[in-house]
């Protein structure tokens, strides 16, 4: 209780420009919440309502993804002659890892061993998560493509081949994009997906218009994906890294927001800390800009439903989620051999859908790190800050009950 109300009053210090009396006050309604919220989750009955009929009520409400039409697992994208190729299929790493599964099963194991995960083609992957984005998006591609290329393209990877850009892992150093060559060099290049979240401008046009725009080798790995009917972000970004080819696979907002070169900040931390299966999850981070200009200036309303969320995260994650001092950043890197114990096992399709993935890690014994980030404000935002942030804390707390009794498992 202590170190609770502790973090509860370090919290409202934080909070700027507030009374002193509404800190108070707010801090007192902070507290009494969270207890409810620690109670409601542990009594073995909830004024009155048994334990049975609580996870009845959860198994109704947790939210369960629809299924992916047959449309959404094609791309389109600009070939050598600057023409759309139409659909074509996305491979489907999640489709060889559903067969392994099966297999096994089928011969009578059932020890939910998690299956190995096709090797990697490229080094890495960037997934995009677009909603009605044609007004932002051409200048965050055009950022992400300029450092892809300098850093992981055709030139960086002759580079890597002639032995004159990276030194050896056994040295123990690294280069900015964190690349280390090794007697088993890992695969070069890299590829784009947007995934278009159903929406209803010119995203697509947009980004195959971008591709057109670039050199045959640039637009040909750029691919495109259209989901029919929205999804939200979480179901966009788990999409995506259903497709992936990639040895490494960042997802990033397609605001242009987190500064774009501090991927290999994400990769060089990724090598550090990745355990003998080459596992690590890397979540960029704005922690350290919390008490900036960019942060303060903003409404007081933000502000307050920002440090109330972090609040609930503490108090509603296991130990190892609830240490990342920002989950919701949307600059998270994936080792590729992360994937198979997180992308099968995700239901979140919103806002919270960080979280979850986070929480399947330690649930899996993933090593996670958390990296300073560049980050700026960027207008047009399509979050609603009063609804979005409600929805959050109620996705939260479904998530965390529906995983804590069983709803969700990892079966």
């Amino acid at each position: 209780m202590g170190e609770l109300t502790e973090l509860v009053v370090d919290t409202v210090k934080n909070l700027p420009n507030l009374p002193t009396h509404l800190k108070i006050a707010f801090s007192i309604f902070t507290l009494i919440f969270l207890f409810q919220t620690v109670s409601l989750l542990l009594r073995p009955t909830i004024e009155g309502i048994d334990l049975p009929k609580f996870y009845i009520f959860i198994f109704i409400v947790a939210p369960i993804p629809r299924d992916i039409l047959l449309s959404e697992t094609t791309f389109r994208h600009i070939d050598q002659d600057g023409k759309d190729c139409g659909s074509k299929p996305l491979g489907y790493w999640k489709k060889t890892f559903d067969a392994k599964k099966k297999a096994a099963q089928q011969r009578g194991d059932f020890s939910n061993k998690v299956p190995d995960i096709e090797d990697a083609e490229v080094f890495i992957s960037l997934v995009v998560p677009a909603f009605n984005e044609e007004e932002r998006l051409g200048k965050m591609l055009a950022e992400a493509v300029d450092y892809l290329e300098q850093q992981y393209g055709i030139a960086a990877g002759a580079q890597l081949a002639n032995g004159n850009l990276h030194q050896r892992k056994s040295n123990k150093t690294d280069s900015a994009n964190g690349v280390l060559s090794s007697p088993n060099p890992h695969p070069i290049g890299w590829e784009i997906l947007v995934i278009s979240d159903g929406s209803k401008d010119k995203t697509t046009d947009t980004a195959l218009a971008f591709a057109r725009s670039q050199s045959a080798a640039v637009a040909q790995s750029i691919r495109v994906t259209l989901l029919v009917e929205n999804r939200g972000k979480g179901g966009a970004v788990t999409h995506g890294m259903r497709h992936v080819r990639g040895q490494y696979v960042l997802f990033a907002d397609a605001d242009g927001a987190s500064k774009f070169e501090d991927l290999g900040k994400l990769v060089q931390e990724a090598k550090k800390i990745e355990d003998v299966k080459g596992r690590a999850v890397v979540v960029g981070s704005r922690a350290h800009l919390v008490g900036s200009e960019e942060v303060v200036k903003r409404s007081f309303l933000r502000n307050l439903l920002m440090h109330s969320f972090h609040l609930l995260l503490w108090i509603l994650t296991p130990p190892a989620t609830a240490s990342i001092r920002d989950t919701q950043c949307g600059f998270k890197l994936f080792s590729r051999a992360s994937l198979p114990e997180i992308i099968p096992y995700m239901h979140s399709e919103g806002w919270i859908f960080d979280v979850e993935m986070l929480m399947l890690a330690e649930l899996a014994g993933i090593p996670v790190a958390e990296v300073p980030i560049g980050w700026h404000e960027v207008n047009g935002s399509k979050l609603n800050v009063l609804w979005d942030s409600m929805s959050m804390a109620w996705g939260l707390f479904i998530l965390r009950a529906a995983w804590s009794m069983g709803v969700y498992r990892r079966d």
